[in-house]
């Protein structure tokens, strides 16, 4: 074998050795992100996002997805089922991989539900559930609404004390979750009667369309129609917080306490402020991320319980105090 043919093979060699150290594609090393991306897109529509809790959900469904290789298209209903009705209905045409919903009236929105169903898209609600007959819910991911609201029940009882006394309760009636807080504390509330102590008396209900503007409006009429009003359980922060300037305003903040729900910043600053007693607190943030793992495990055809409950912890002055998230 002559010498230049000898060089020749050498050369063959190494190349065929250099070849099996580099990836046949370039972008092979990618693949693990490539394969991330394609997992699909998760619709989602809440309630509202003018309200921080929903907005935490939103944006925590959005970060746990992308980690988990989704993408996230996160809209709010405005309240408005005729709103998240075509926003499902985009959600269809877009062919996501899954829709979550915190439905804007839990009946209202069952026929294009029944569509999605229709479609193959799995729905999984968040925070407000859709319990109706007709629709295949694959979870539903919540808060333990009727727990939180026997807490309310007891922050009530501890903030008013030995003298008892009368309560408005400002409501949030087309949501469920809200029918679960008022139930959970109206059973609380008539257990303590039942007892022989001081009676609260559940004076009023009235609708705060969860909102701090008809929270202020509500609370006005309930202190004008009881004028001796002692307490008032609101069904979130931003009714609790309309509420409370409702208080200011007819110059009744030590006569009235206030019990909230949710935990939100604002909720919570107010707590440590002396503004609000007490408020059962949520975790919209460990819902976010127990959703994205419900759709994974879905998608793996594991069957899923109806409902994932987290439960609420009563957070108090005390707890403001240890907070070093507030002022």
């Amino acid at each position: 074998m002559n010498i230049t043919r000898r060089f020749s093979i050498v050369a063959c060699a190494l190349a065929l050795l250099s070849a099996c150290d580099k990836p046949a594609n370039p972008t092979a090393s990618s693949a693990p992100h490539t394969e991330a991306k394609s997992k699909g897109t998760i619709g989602v529509s809440l309630l509202t996002l003018d309200n921080p809790f929903f907005k935490v959900i939103g944006d925590s469904i959005a970060a746990t997805g992308k980690m988990r290789g989704y993408e996230s298209i996160v809209v709010s209903g405005d309240k408005d089922v005729a709103k998240q009705s075509n926003q499902i209905k985009d959600f269809i045409v877009k062919k996501v991989s899954a829709i979550v919903l915190s439905p804007c009236d839990s009946k209202s929105i069952l026929p294009v539900i029944q569509e999605a169903n229709a479609a193959g898209i799995p729905v999984l609600t968040v925070d407000i559930p859709c319990n109706e007959p007709g629709v295949k819910i694959v979870t539903q991911i919540a808060t333990d609404n009727f727990g939180g609201g026997k807490e309310a029940g007891i922050a009530m009882i501890e903030a008013l004390g030995e003298a008892g006394g009368k309560v408005a309760i400002l409501h949030f009636k087309q949501a469920e979750s809200c029918q679960l807080r008022v139930k959970g504390f109206r059973e609380v509330i008539e257990a303590h009667n039942a007892s022989g102590k001081a009676k609260v008396e559940i004076v009023t209900e009235l609708e705060s369309g969860a909102a701090k503007d008809i929270g202020f409006k509500a609370a006005e009429d309930a202190l004008q129609a009881n004028p001796e009003l002692r307490g008032i359980f609101a069904i979130n922060d931003p009714a609790a917080l309309g509420a409370r300037a409702a208080l200011e305003k007819a110059g009744k903040t030590q006569q009235v306490q206030i019990v909230g729900f949710d935990g939100q910043p604002e909720g919570k600053q107010a707590i440590k402020d002396g503004k609000i007693y007490a408020d059962p607190i949520q975790f919209p943030d460990k819902m976010g991320v127990q959703i994205v793992e419900a759709i994974i495990r879905h998608s793996k055809g594991e069957e899923l319980p109806a409902q994932i409950l987290i439960p609420t912890s009563l957070y108090r002055k005390a707890d403001a105090l240890k907070d070093e998230t507030l002022k």
